[in-house]
């Protein structure tokens, strides 16, 4: 039977760390000269802009063997008000999984209600659980014990905030976050916690005894009209040496990237001895190979 990857609540403890050590496996040397995804078709439909998730799946795609085709909603009758539903079912009688990258998540999961093959998330709206995977693998092979974590997010409520607090509730690592008022998870989300994930009011508050700071842009994809009011609104939530000096001494910093320099990072930490950030991105691409293996390769074999 076919799986889906539409959040890390699909996922469990076991899961991820089996995705973390196959993408730690893959990093080390190359794959065997057996392709699981030879002679396979995987679609990507992709309506919100991307370089690092679209060319590490595209390349995983043919690491592993298989031919990508790459779409966007623009490109199918999708645009025209055909049923989800029913490109679903057609898409799924040419290809052989789905990668999708789109506002609503309520899309890719009709997408994967109708459709007899695999659907994993590439990014909606609401979660990012592919970027909070290789987040994780970045993590532990710089020998952080995932189960002694304590991470502190600064900024916005965001998609990978989200899946952020999914990680947290399933591996149970300690989650410490700071938003600004107004720009909180939303409720459904927060609702659904452990006593694990905790908020806080100030940045300070949040690194304090910190292995790693995340943060990421003010202004997400389609919020591009809010820019100015969020810079106003975020004034003193910025990711500077100042704020990792109170963390722990050898504190980690991350962001998912692309960043805007100056605002909720300085080029100083990007740059700096405690960034990890080009880490991550690199790491996508090896995640994303060990996850197409884990939700594509049983659906072909069946």
């Amino acid at each position: 039977m076919k799986k889906d990857l539409l959040t890390l609540k699909d996922l469990t403890k076991e899961d991820i760390v089996d995705i973390i050590k196959r993408a730690e496996e893959i990093k080390k040397g190359p794959l065997k000269k057996v392709k699981p995804l030879a002679d396979h078709t995987i679609g990507l439909i992709f309506d919100k802009q991307s370089t690092r998730t679209r060319v590490s799946f595209e390349v995983a795609i043919y690491k592993l063997g298989g031919n990508a085709i790459f779409l966007t909603s623009s490109d199918t009758q999708i645009a025209r008000g055909e049923p989800v539903k029913d490109t679903a079912r057609v898409l799924s009688s040419y290809v052989d999984g789905l990668i999708v990258r789109t506002y609503s998540q309520k899309q890719v999961e009709e997408l994967a209600k109708w459709s007899s093959i695999p659907v994993i998330n590439a990014l909606t709206d609401m979660y990012h659980p592919c970027q909070v995977l290789s987040d994780l693998m970045t993590v532990d092979e710089n020998r952080v014990s995932l189960d002694n974590l304590r991470v502190a997010w600064i900024g916005d409520g965001n998609n990978v905030a989200n899946s952020w607090i999914n990680a947290a509730t399933i591996m149970k690592f300690e989650l410490t976050m700071a938003f600004p008022e107004g720009y909180l998870p939303s409720p459904d989300i927060l609702a659904n916690t452990s006593s694990n994930v905790k908020l806080v009011s100030t940045p300070q508050e949040a690194v304090t005894e910190a292995n790693i700071i995340y943060t990421d842009v003010w202004a997400s994809m389609g919020q591009e009209d809010e820019r100015e009011q969020r810079i106003n609104d975020f004034n003193g939530w910025q990711v500077n040496q100042s704020l990792i000096d109170l963390a722990d001494k050898d504190v980690m910093v991350m962001h998912c990237l692309p960043a805007h320099r100056g605002e909720e990072i300085t080029d100083e930490v990007m740059e700096g001895p405690r960034s990890i950030i080009f880490a991550q991105a690199e790491n996508k691409l090896y995640v994303h190979q060990a996850t197409l293996e884990k939700y594509l390769k049983p659906a072909l074999v069946l």
